[in-house]
């Protein structure tokens, strides 16, 4: 049996992120739901609340949808489903919480109230998570008295297979906070970015929706079908960005040169009309940290090692998804 909350926790401070025994999800629809099924196949014991009356048999049908995944994957010792408990109150939810996720609409005055009767009511010292796909946290931590402690955790859904999470805080968050929980969601399996400041929309989605407005340009325009908008990045760079993302992408297609030969060679092109999005002006500060962020994210690897792990990414992309053909006699 896991320790009680008051053996392991001081009654005004967080537990160590190791010591995190149950959570709370408040919210469980598609996204809240997801945390649910990822917190259990960890292990943890999860208590969950949803105004909706019928809550409790979509969520449960969610996490049974879902255990086959996480089976495959692998389960921590002691995983089970028989571990989410479903909560009337949300005091009740939170009362014995070492963590809260929440995961309520995308509606600004419900996450601000949500948020701060979650800091009145989880003891002091527990982290607070919003799943805000959007909101800067501190556009949402504006009545909340005991604001410190309110992050964003930012997920990618099915959260329980996409491991992605942006963790920030807002101008009333404390940095511990923030550490605190970017190290509880990488011991919880996790892929972690820990933003160094706020951006609406965080990193993911503003790529990705920068993305979405040029296919619907497409589409309204005429210009793309969606089977062909789609097959363009199942088929094209989707394979690469599988494994490497779009900066050192580029950098490999200036050669043995880089980013730097790539940017001095190709830069004009951001003045040709192939997006609707205003390119930024490619002046040399940004030049040199596009340059500096690819060494950086090279980590030492050589060109020709990049290449081959790009190389062998794709073949290993193309025969997950069954797309590897046999090979032509």
């Amino acid at each position: 049996m896991p320790e009680s909350t008051s053996a392991r926790c001081a009654p005004s401070a967080p537990c160590a992120p190791e010591d995190v025994r149950r959570i709370a999800c408040i919210g469980a629809g598609v996204i809240g739901g997801g945390w649910v099924a990822h917190f259990l196949a960890r292990g943890y014991d999860v208590t969950a609340w949803d105004p909706a009356d019928d809550a409790e048999d979509k969520l449960r049908r969610l996490v049974a949808a879902a255990w086959p995944a996480l089976e495959q994957i692998g389960l921590t010792d002691g995983a089970s489903p028989d571990r989410l408990t479903l909560a009337p109150t949300l005091a009740e939810a939170v009362a014995d919480a070492d963590f809260v996720q929440e995961s309520a609409p995308e509606n600004l005055e419900l996450k601000r109230s949500l948020l701060a009767e979650l800091a009145a009511a989880t003891r002091p010292g527990v982290v607070i998570a919003s799943s805000t796909s959007g909101y800067p946290m501190t556009d949402m931590q504006t009545t909340a008295e005991d604001a410190g402690r309110l992050v964003v955790g930012h997920p990618f859904n099915p959260p329980y297979l996409i491991p992605l999470v942006e963790v920030v805080g807002g101008e009333r968050t404390d940095r511990e906070a923030v550490a605190w929980a970017a190290r509880f969601y990488d011991l919880a399996g996790k892929s972690v970015i820990t933003m160094d400041r706020e951006l609406p929309g965080f990193i993911a989605n503003r790529l990705q929706e920068a993305l979405w407005r040029e296919a619907l340009h497409m589409v309204a325009n005429g210009e793309a079908s969606v089977e062909d908008i789609d097959a363009s990045i199942t088929e094209g760079p989707g394979l690469r960005w599988a494994f490497m993302g779009p900066c050192l992408t580029f950098a490999l297609a200036g050669g043995e040169g880089g980013m730097a030969h790539m940017l001095d060679h190709f830069g004009p092109s951001l003045k040709s009309p192939w997006t609707r999005l205003a390119a930024p002006e490619l002046d040399r500060e940004l030049r040199d940290a596009m340059v500096d962020g690819c060494a950086e994210a090279a980590g030492g690897r050589t060109y020709a090692d990049l290449v081959a792990e790009r190389d062998q990414g794709v073949i290993d992309v193309l025969r997950a998804t069954g797309r590897l053909g046999s090979a032509r006699r």
